[in-house]
């Protein structure tokens, strides 16, 4: 398939998608479990995201190295309440450390 026509079918499917969404009924949106879903939607996804690209391979395989040493410690430095940042230089210090002394 040619590039330029799957850009021009991705364009359309993400105009349609962001019609339909403002197309719903207000009264579909002020639902509280509307509104509880919407509020817990990107949080599951970036979670789904985070364990996908921490825990697998390429080949879609199961793997457990420095990146999950990373999340690990970044758990471990929001359970004890640190700043944002600080959470994610905890897990780049960690990860690259552990890649370094791995190989």
């Amino acid at each position: 398939m040619n590039a330029w026509i799957a850009i021009a079918l991705t364009a359309v499917g993400c105009y349609g998608v962001k019609l339909l969404g403002l197309s719903v009924p207000d009264g579909v949106l002020e639902r509280p479990l509307v509104r509880r879903l919407a509020a817990l939607l990107p949080v599951a996804l970036l979670a789904a995201l985070t364990a996908q690209q921490t825990f697998a391979t390429a080949q879609r395989e199961l793997v457990l190295d420095a990146r999950a040493a990373g999340v690990a410690a970044a758990a471990v430095a929001l359970v004890l309440r640190a700043p944002f940042l600080v959470v994610i230089a905890v897990a780049v210090v960690v990860t690259a450390g552990l890649r370094a002394l791995l190989g």
